[in-house]
């Protein structure tokens, strides 16, 4: 007599199911109603904020390097709440939403791409501060306009093969039924207990992800911060220092609250994977920490205050007009 475990197994196989379950936050149902209601006006927060950065920076005719990542890192952050928020406050809102395995698998490439993209971008940001604090009389020469675009289309793009790689490899395993998945949205770590089987394949794919798109933008960004501290050490002016000091704050802030969450989530033992620990943690890199993102360099950078002066000024002359 066949066993459960197989027939699920001959069931999948067959193409029997071929959706899976986002449970969401199924166990605080009693709370759904502001659960709801509190993430979408989160969500709402974090796209004005983003798109407003973004229009503030591409109606600048004159972009300095920073200001041009900032825009690209302000697009990103609106394709990334895009592709995980609406589904998650569907979830809520139904107590549990279904969604295909072409549809998961999308979700999780474009999650995991736009993530690294991030990553790529921080990377890319951090190297213009260095340029800008180690080499001052030579950044407009180092951080010109095709530098800036190359770099730009590098960290658009260069995470898209890494995380198609990955998303095929995940979903080329067995999956058993039930498919329910409990997360508001397909992350790899929750997706991967789904698999009948044990999935090495997947496990190294998702460790290359994470060296590629997580380890080595870091030791460059780390790289770039050593060697603007070593440069730091020679200025004996506490207000060269503290000019130096205030154009890395917000990168810096920034680049804590990314990395502290991506790494908690994907660089840790599997034996160490809570469903609910990892629902909260990613609450915090899918929703607040885009809306810090416009909040943290509106109020720390200049130029964005600047540029936003200006088009509250327009914006009044406009309706006095």
């Amino acid at each position: 007599m066949p066993c459960e475990g197989c027939m699920e197994r001959d069931n999948v196989s067959s193409g029997a199911t071929t959706e899976f379950i986002l449970l969401g936050f199924s166990e605080l149902l009693h709370l759904r109603v502001l659960l709801f209601f509190t993430f979408l006006i989160v969500h709402l927060v974090t796209l004005a904020g983003n798109m407003m950065i973004f229009i503030a920076v591409v109606m600048e005719p004159s972009r300095p390097p920073m200001l041009f990542f900032l825009g690209q890192l302000s697009a990103v952050e609106l394709c990334y709440t895009l592709v995980i928020v609406p589904k998650a406050l569907l979830s809520l809102a139904v107590g549990g939403s279904p969604i295909s395995m072409p549809g998961c698998a999308a979700q999780m490439h474009f999650f995991v791409a736009l993530g690294g993209a991030e990553c790529f971008l921080l990377a890319a940001m951090a190297y213009d501060r260095y340029v800008a604090v180690c080499q001052p009389l030579r950044y407009a020469a180092l951080m010109g306009e095709g530098l800036c675009l190359r770099l730009a289309l590098a960290c658009a793009l260069g995470a898209f093969p890494v995380a198609l790689g990955l998303t095929v490899a995940v979903f080329r395993l067995p999956f058993c039924q039930p498919r329910r998945i409990d997360h508001f949205f397909c992350d790899v770590p929750a997706v991967l207990r789904l698999a009948c089987a044990q999935g090495y394949a997947a496990e190294l794919a998702l460790l290359a992800a994470c060296v590629l798109l997580l380890l080595l933008p870091f030791l460059l960004i780390l790289a770039s911060y050593l060697c603007i501290a070593v440069a730091l050490l020679g200025v004996t002016s506490p207000v060269g220092r503290g000019k130096a000091f205030s154009t890395c704050i917000s990168h810096l802030a920034i680049t804590l609250l990314h990395y502290g969450c991506a790494t908690f989530i994907y660089i840790r033992p599997k034996s160490s994977y809570s469903p609910a620990r990892d629902k909260v943690v990613s609450l915090v890199y899918t929703n607040v920490t885009p809306l810090m993102y416009p909040l943290i360099y509106s109020l720390r950078n200049k130029e964005i205050r600047g540029i936003l002066r200006k088009m509250l000024r327009r914006k009044k002359i406009g309706e006095l007009g």
